[in-house]
C-alpha cells in the first residue's frame, strides 16, 4: 500500500471491492476522517462533512462490495 495522502478526497479504485479493505485504504490515507459502511440506497443526510467518507456497498452480497465511489463529505 502507498504511503498516506492527507489531500485525497475519492478513492474511486475501491470501486467492486469488499467493504474492510476498502476502508482499510481510506483510513490509512486520511486517518482525520471517520468512514461510514452503508448499503447502497439508504437515505442519508445531505449536509457536507469534511470529516467524513461513506462507502456505499450493495448489502445483498455476502462480501458487501463497494458500489460507489468514496468521497469526502
Amino acid at each position: 500500500m502507498a504511503g498516506a495522502d492527507p489531500t485525497r478526497t475519492s478513492w474511486p479504485e475501491v470501486v467492486g471491492i469488499p467493504a474492510t479493505p476498502a476502508v482499510m485504504k481510506i483510513s490509512h490515507d486520511r486517518s482525520d476522517v471517520a468512514v461510514e459502511v452503508l448499503p447502497d440506497g439508504i437515505k442519508v443526510s445531505k449536509g457536507f462533512n469534511p470529516k467524513r467518507v461513506r462507502v456505499f456497498i450493495n448489502a445483498k452480497e455476502s462480501q458487501g462490495l463497494v458500489v460507489k465511489t468514496p468521497v469526502v463529505g
